[in-house]
Protein backbone atom coordinates (compact mmCIF):
# COMPACT_ATOMS: atom_id res chain seq x y z
CA UNK A 1 0.00 0.00 0.00
CA UNK A 2 1.10 3.64 -1.25
CA UNK A 3 1.85 5.75 1.88
CA UNK A 4 3.26 8.88 0.30
CA UNK A 5 3.10 9.83 -3.24
CA UNK A 6 5.04 12.70 -4.73
CA UNK A 7 4.02 13.79 -8.29
CA UNK A 8 6.18 15.63 -10.95
CA UNK A 9 7.09 18.33 -8.02
CA UNK A 10 8.95 21.47 -9.01
CA UNK A 11 10.74 24.11 -6.93
CA UNK A 12 12.61 27.30 -7.80
CA UNK A 13 14.56 29.52 -6.04
CA UNK A 14 14.24 33.03 -7.62
CA UNK A 15 14.64 31.91 -11.08
CA UNK A 16 16.47 28.93 -10.67
CA UNK A 17 15.13 25.47 -10.62
CA UNK A 18 16.15 23.40 -7.95
CA UNK A 19 13.56 20.51 -8.52
CA UNK A 20 12.62 19.91 -12.35
CA UNK A 21 9.74 17.10 -11.72
CA UNK A 22 10.28 14.62 -8.97
CA UNK A 23 8.07 11.41 -9.09
CA UNK A 24 8.54 8.49 -6.53
CA UNK A 25 6.06 6.33 -4.34
CA UNK A 26 6.90 5.47 -0.95
CA UNK A 27 5.10 2.25 0.12
CA UNK A 28 3.92 1.02 3.91
CA UNK A 29 7.05 0.04 5.61
CA UNK A 30 9.55 0.57 3.00
CA UNK A 31 12.42 2.53 3.16
CA UNK A 32 13.48 5.08 0.42
CA UNK A 33 16.44 6.65 0.25
CA UNK A 34 16.95 10.32 -1.81
CA UNK A 35 20.72 10.04 -2.66
CA UNK A 36 23.17 12.14 -4.77
CA UNK A 37 26.06 14.33 -4.67
CA UNK A 38 25.83 17.95 -3.25
CA UNK A 39 23.69 20.23 -4.76
CA UNK A 40 21.17 16.87 -6.40
CA UNK A 41 18.09 18.53 -4.61
CA UNK A 42 17.84 15.70 -2.41
CA UNK A 43 17.87 17.48 1.15
CA UNK A 44 15.27 20.17 -0.73
CA UNK A 45 12.99 17.51 -1.53
CA UNK A 46 12.77 16.16 1.62
CA UNK A 47 11.82 19.82 3.09
CA UNK A 48 9.50 19.80 0.53
CA UNK A 49 8.03 17.18 1.79
CA UNK A 50 8.18 18.22 5.46
CA UNK A 51 6.56 21.80 4.36
CA UNK A 52 9.75 23.70 5.20
CA UNK A 53 10.28 24.46 1.73
CA UNK A 54 7.40 25.79 -0.80
CA UNK A 55 7.24 23.90 -4.43
CA UNK A 56 5.86 25.84 -7.28
CA UNK A 57 3.91 22.85 -9.00
CA UNK A 58 3.16 19.01 -8.47
CA UNK A 59 1.23 17.16 -5.97
CA UNK A 60 2.60 15.46 -2.00
CA UNK A 61 0.02 12.84 -1.17
CA UNK A 62 -0.10 11.01 2.49
CA UNK A 63 -2.04 7.80 2.06
CA UNK A 64 -3.63 9.81 -0.67
CA UNK A 65 -4.77 12.91 1.01
CA UNK A 66 -2.62 16.05 -0.38
CA UNK A 67 -0.29 17.85 2.02
CA UNK A 68 0.53 19.83 -1.06
CA UNK A 69 -1.38 20.49 -4.60
CA UNK A 70 -0.78 23.20 -6.59
CA UNK A 71 -3.14 22.96 -8.25
CA UNK A 72 -6.40 22.72 -5.70
CA UNK A 73 -4.02 25.75 -3.68
CA UNK A 74 -3.64 23.36 -1.02
CA UNK A 75 -0.22 23.47 1.35
CA UNK A 76 -0.93 22.24 4.84
CA UNK A 77 1.63 23.57 7.38
CA UNK A 78 4.24 21.80 9.07
CA UNK A 79 1.65 20.50 12.16
CA UNK A 80 -0.63 19.78 10.11
CA UNK A 81 1.51 17.17 7.95
CA UNK A 82 2.07 15.17 11.36
CA UNK A 83 5.32 14.05 9.73
CA UNK A 84 8.41 12.46 11.89
CA UNK A 85 11.61 14.79 11.39
CA UNK A 86 15.14 14.21 12.22
CA UNK A 87 17.04 17.25 11.38
CA UNK A 88 21.12 16.32 10.81
CA UNK A 89 22.23 18.61 13.77
CA UNK A 90 19.50 17.06 16.04
CA UNK A 91 18.27 20.33 16.80
CA UNK A 92 17.97 19.30 20.53
CA UNK A 93 17.03 22.00 23.63
CA UNK A 94 19.94 22.36 25.26
CA UNK A 95 17.98 23.69 28.38
CA UNK A 96 15.68 20.73 28.72
CA UNK A 97 16.41 17.08 29.55
CA UNK A 98 16.13 14.31 27.60
CA UNK A 99 12.68 13.59 28.24
CA UNK A 100 11.47 17.23 27.85
CA UNK A 101 13.15 17.12 24.31
CA UNK A 102 11.38 13.98 23.32
CA UNK A 103 7.64 15.14 25.13
CA UNK A 104 7.94 18.44 23.42
CA UNK A 105 5.62 17.95 20.40
CA UNK A 106 3.41 16.68 22.57
CA UNK A 107 3.42 19.87 24.33
CA UNK A 108 2.75 21.43 21.37
CA UNK A 109 -0.18 19.14 20.59
CA UNK A 110 -1.67 19.52 24.25
CA UNK A 111 -1.73 16.22 25.05
CA UNK A 112 -2.71 15.66 28.59
CA UNK A 113 0.88 15.39 31.04
CA UNK A 114 0.18 11.79 32.21
CA UNK A 115 -0.09 10.55 28.42
CA UNK A 116 3.24 12.68 27.38
CA UNK A 117 4.79 10.99 30.41
CA UNK A 118 3.48 7.40 29.56
CA UNK A 119 4.41 7.92 26.02
CA UNK A 120 7.91 9.39 26.51
CA UNK A 121 8.83 6.76 28.69
CA UNK A 122 7.88 4.07 26.70
CA UNK A 123 9.46 5.37 23.30
CA UNK A 124 13.06 5.80 25.57
CA UNK A 125 12.87 2.37 26.99
CA UNK A 126 12.48 0.69 23.02
CA UNK A 127 15.42 2.90 21.82
CA UNK A 128 17.18 1.92 25.07
CA UNK A 129 17.19 5.36 27.02
CA UNK A 130 15.11 5.31 29.53
CA UNK A 131 18.20 5.73 32.11
CA UNK A 132 18.89 8.85 30.37
CA UNK A 133 15.39 10.93 30.61
CA UNK A 134 16.81 13.16 33.00
CA UNK A 135 20.30 14.27 31.62
CA UNK A 136 20.96 17.29 29.39
CA UNK A 137 22.09 17.05 25.68
CA UNK A 138 25.50 18.22 26.57
CA UNK A 139 25.66 15.21 29.22
CA UNK A 140 24.97 12.62 25.94
CA UNK A 141 27.67 10.79 23.63
CA UNK A 142 26.81 11.85 19.94
CA UNK A 143 25.01 8.39 19.51
CA UNK A 144 22.76 8.98 22.67
CA UNK A 145 21.61 12.44 20.89
CA UNK A 146 20.53 10.64 17.56
CA UNK A 147 18.84 8.30 19.28
CA UNK A 148 17.04 11.38 21.43
CA UNK A 149 16.49 13.04 18.01
CA UNK A 150 14.45 9.94 16.52
CA UNK A 151 12.57 9.63 20.12
CA UNK A 152 11.19 12.69 19.59
CA UNK A 153 10.53 12.63 15.99
CA UNK A 154 8.64 8.50 16.49
CA UNK A 155 6.74 9.93 20.29
CA UNK A 156 3.36 10.38 18.70
CA UNK A 157 3.66 7.84 15.89
CA UNK A 158 3.90 9.72 12.83
CA UNK A 159 2.60 8.14 9.57
CA UNK A 160 6.06 8.74 7.69
CA UNK A 161 9.30 9.44 9.49
CA UNK A 162 11.89 12.50 7.23
CA UNK A 163 15.37 11.77 8.27
CA UNK A 164 18.21 14.14 6.95
CA UNK A 165 21.43 13.04 6.96
CA UNK A 166 20.62 10.98 10.33
CA UNK A 167 24.52 9.73 11.01
CA UNK A 168 26.44 12.58 9.17
CA UNK A 169 27.69 13.54 12.87
CA UNK A 170 29.06 10.46 14.14
CA UNK A 171 32.63 9.39 14.00
CA UNK A 172 33.02 6.61 11.22
CA UNK A 173 32.80 3.32 13.87
CA UNK A 174 29.92 4.75 15.49
CA UNK A 175 27.82 4.90 12.20
CA UNK A 176 28.55 1.79 10.69
CA UNK A 177 27.00 0.44 14.19
CA UNK A 178 24.56 3.35 14.17
CA UNK A 179 23.22 2.18 10.78
CA UNK A 180 22.94 -1.23 11.24
CA UNK A 181 20.66 -0.15 14.56
CA UNK A 182 18.54 2.32 13.22
CA UNK A 183 17.97 -0.57 9.99
CA UNK A 184 16.51 -2.61 12.64
CA UNK A 185 14.30 -0.30 14.29
CA UNK A 186 12.45 0.98 11.29
CA UNK A 187 11.58 -2.86 10.59
CA UNK A 188 11.12 -3.98 13.69
CA UNK A 189 8.63 -1.00 14.58
CA UNK A 190 7.40 -1.65 10.46
CA UNK A 191 8.23 2.19 10.28
CA UNK A 192 7.97 3.73 6.64
CA UNK A 193 10.58 6.19 6.18
CA UNK A 194 12.39 8.67 3.93
CA UNK A 195 15.92 9.36 4.21
CA UNK A 196 18.65 11.70 2.99
CA UNK A 197 22.30 10.87 2.26
CA UNK A 198 25.26 11.38 0.46
CA UNK A 199 26.91 8.19 1.92
CA UNK A 200 26.18 5.29 -0.77
CA UNK A 201 27.20 2.51 1.84
CA UNK A 202 24.60 4.03 3.94
CA UNK A 203 21.87 4.01 1.31
CA UNK A 204 22.40 0.02 0.45
CA UNK A 205 22.53 -0.57 4.02
CA UNK A 206 19.65 0.50 5.44
CA UNK A 207 17.32 0.96 1.98
CA UNK A 208 15.04 -0.77 0.32
CA UNK A 209 15.12 1.48 -2.66
CA UNK A 210 16.80 4.44 -3.18
CA UNK A 211 16.06 7.38 -5.44
CA UNK A 212 19.68 8.45 -6.97
CA UNK A 213 19.64 12.36 -7.94
CA UNK A 214 21.33 14.62 -10.03
CA UNK A 215 20.33 17.99 -11.24
CA UNK A 216 17.07 18.44 -9.57
CA UNK A 217 15.20 14.88 -11.38
CA UNK A 218 15.71 11.09 -10.36
CA UNK A 219 18.87 9.61 -12.33
CA UNK A 220 17.71 6.16 -11.64
CA UNK A 221 15.53 4.46 -9.05
CA UNK A 222 15.65 0.87 -7.76
CA UNK A 223 16.82 -1.48 -5.19
CA UNK A 224 20.04 -1.10 -4.10
CA UNK A 225 21.08 -4.05 -5.95
CA UNK A 226 19.71 -2.76 -8.90
CA UNK A 227 21.53 0.43 -8.78
CA UNK A 228 24.65 -0.90 -8.06
CA UNK A 229 24.75 -4.07 -10.13
CA UNK A 230 22.65 -2.48 -12.89
CA UNK A 231 23.11 1.15 -13.79
CA UNK A 232 20.92 2.57 -16.63
CA UNK A 233 23.48 5.30 -17.08
CA UNK A 234 27.19 6.25 -16.40
CA UNK A 235 26.44 8.59 -14.13
CA UNK A 236 24.51 5.68 -11.94
CA UNK A 237 27.68 3.18 -12.51
CA UNK A 238 30.25 6.62 -11.04
CA UNK A 239 28.43 7.91 -8.55
CA UNK A 240 28.13 3.97 -7.21
CA UNK A 241 31.23 2.13 -5.52
CA UNK A 242 34.89 2.61 -6.33
CA UNK A 243 35.64 2.43 -10.01
CA UNK A 244 37.81 2.63 -12.93
CA UNK A 245 36.58 4.66 -15.92
CA UNK A 246 38.48 4.66 -18.99
CA UNK A 247 37.75 6.57 -22.14
CA UNK A 248 37.57 4.75 -25.73
CA UNK A 249 36.20 4.68 -29.02
CA UNK A 250 33.89 2.08 -30.19
CA UNK A 251 35.55 0.05 -32.80
CA UNK A 252 33.09 -2.86 -33.03
CA UNK A 253 30.03 -3.98 -32.42
CA UNK A 254 28.58 -7.98 -31.63
CA UNK A 255 24.99 -7.63 -30.27
CA UNK A 256 25.74 -6.81 -26.48
CA UNK A 257 29.19 -6.77 -26.73
CA UNK A 258 31.35 -4.13 -27.71
CA UNK A 259 35.18 -3.62 -28.73
CA UNK A 260 36.65 -0.39 -27.69
CA UNK A 261 39.93 0.89 -28.20
CA UNK A 262 41.99 3.61 -26.34
CA UNK A 263 45.76 4.85 -26.61
CA UNK A 264 47.63 1.36 -27.09
CA UNK A 265 44.86 -1.06 -26.00
CA UNK A 266 42.07 -2.89 -26.66
CA UNK A 267 39.25 -4.24 -24.70
CA UNK A 268 36.13 -5.84 -25.21
CA UNK A 269 32.81 -4.59 -22.94
CA UNK A 270 28.80 -4.92 -22.22
CA UNK A 271 26.86 -2.14 -23.66
CA UNK A 272 25.02 -0.41 -21.27
CA UNK A 273 23.15 1.83 -23.61
CA UNK A 274 22.73 1.65 -27.52
CA UNK A 275 26.46 2.76 -29.10
CA UNK A 276 27.63 2.75 -32.69
CA UNK A 277 30.91 1.79 -34.31
CA UNK A 278 32.92 4.61 -34.34
CA UNK A 279 30.86 6.56 -30.92
CA UNK A 280 33.11 7.62 -27.92
CA UNK A 281 32.54 5.83 -25.04
CA UNK A 282 33.32 5.26 -21.47
CA UNK A 283 33.96 2.05 -19.90
CA UNK A 284 33.29 1.28 -16.27
CA UNK A 285 34.74 -1.53 -13.79
CA UNK A 286 33.87 -1.38 -10.63
CA UNK A 287 37.80 -2.25 -8.61
CA UNK A 288 36.65 -5.57 -6.83
CA UNK A 289 35.70 -7.23 -10.33
CA UNK A 290 39.32 -5.86 -12.20
CA UNK A 291 41.61 -8.89 -11.41
CA UNK A 292 45.12 -8.93 -11.23
CA UNK A 293 46.81 -11.86 -12.60
CA UNK A 294 50.51 -13.26 -13.37
CA UNK A 295 49.07 -14.83 -16.62
CA UNK A 296 47.45 -13.14 -19.75
CA UNK A 297 43.41 -13.46 -19.95
CA UNK A 298 41.01 -13.37 -22.64
CA UNK A 299 40.21 -9.95 -22.44
CA UNK A 300 43.25 -8.45 -21.11
CA UNK A 301 46.02 -5.41 -20.53
CA UNK A 302 49.62 -6.10 -19.73
CA UNK A 303 50.34 -3.34 -16.54
CA UNK A 304 52.85 -2.55 -13.44
CA UNK A 305 51.79 -2.94 -10.09
CA UNK A 306 53.47 -0.39 -8.54
CA UNK A 307 51.65 0.01 -5.43
CA UNK A 308 50.19 -2.27 -2.98
CA UNK A 309 48.16 -1.23 0.59
CA UNK A 310 46.75 -3.54 3.31
CA UNK A 311 42.95 -2.52 3.90
CA UNK A 312 42.41 -4.95 6.76
CA UNK A 313 39.70 -7.00 5.08
CA UNK A 314 41.45 -6.78 1.27
CA UNK A 315 44.38 -5.10 -0.68
CA UNK A 316 44.49 -2.56 -2.95
CA UNK A 317 46.38 -2.54 -5.61
CA UNK A 318 47.68 0.30 -8.16
CA UNK A 319 47.97 -0.74 -11.29
CA UNK A 320 49.65 1.22 -14.94
CA UNK A 321 49.11 0.33 -18.20
CA UNK A 322 50.91 3.12 -20.65
CA UNK A 323 49.16 6.45 -19.47
CA UNK A 324 46.05 4.45 -17.58
CA UNK A 325 46.21 4.12 -13.83
CA UNK A 326 44.20 1.14 -12.78
CA UNK A 327 43.36 0.33 -9.22
CA UNK A 328 41.66 -3.18 -8.34
CA UNK A 329 40.93 -5.15 -5.13
CA UNK A 330 42.69 -8.51 -3.79
CA UNK A 331 42.74 -11.10 -1.06
CA UNK A 332 46.69 -11.69 -1.38
CA UNK A 333 50.01 -9.26 -0.94
CA UNK A 334 51.46 -8.95 -4.30
CA UNK A 335 55.27 -8.45 -4.76
CA UNK A 336 55.52 -4.92 -7.27
CA UNK A 337 56.23 -5.41 -11.07
CA UNK A 338 54.41 -6.76 -14.45
CA UNK A 339 51.22 -8.27 -14.45
CA UNK A 340 47.67 -7.79 -16.18
CA UNK A 341 44.98 -6.65 -15.78
CA UNK A 342 41.73 -8.60 -16.49
CA UNK A 343 38.74 -7.11 -17.42
CA UNK A 344 35.97 -9.56 -16.96
CA UNK A 345 33.37 -9.14 -19.85
CA UNK A 346 30.06 -8.81 -17.76
CA UNK A 347 31.91 -6.97 -15.48
CA UNK A 348 33.08 -3.69 -17.97
CA UNK A 349 30.17 -1.57 -18.96
CA UNK A 350 30.59 0.87 -21.76
CA UNK A 351 28.19 3.99 -21.73
CA UNK A 352 27.83 6.78 -23.99
CA UNK A 353 30.72 8.91 -23.03
CA UNK A 354 29.71 11.84 -21.12
CA UNK A 355 29.47 15.26 -22.53
CA UNK A 356 31.71 18.11 -21.75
Amino acid sequence: MTKLSVRDLHLNYEQNPILKGVSFDLAAGQVVSLLGASGSGKTTLLRAIAGLEQPSAGQILLDGRPLYDASAGCNLSVEQRSLGLVFQSYALWPHRTVAQNVGYGLKLRQTPSAEIAARVRQILDKLGLGHLAERYPHQLSGGQQQRVAIARALVYNPPVILLDEPLSNLDAKLREEARAWLRELIVSMNLSALCVTHDQGEAMAMSDQILLLKNGRIEQAGSPTELYSAPASLYTAQFMGANNTLQAKVAARDGASVTLQGEGWQLRATARQALQVGQQAEAVIRLERLRVQDEPGGNSLPARLIASMYLGDRWEYLLQHGDLRLRAFGQQARSNGECWAEFGLEDTWAFEAASA
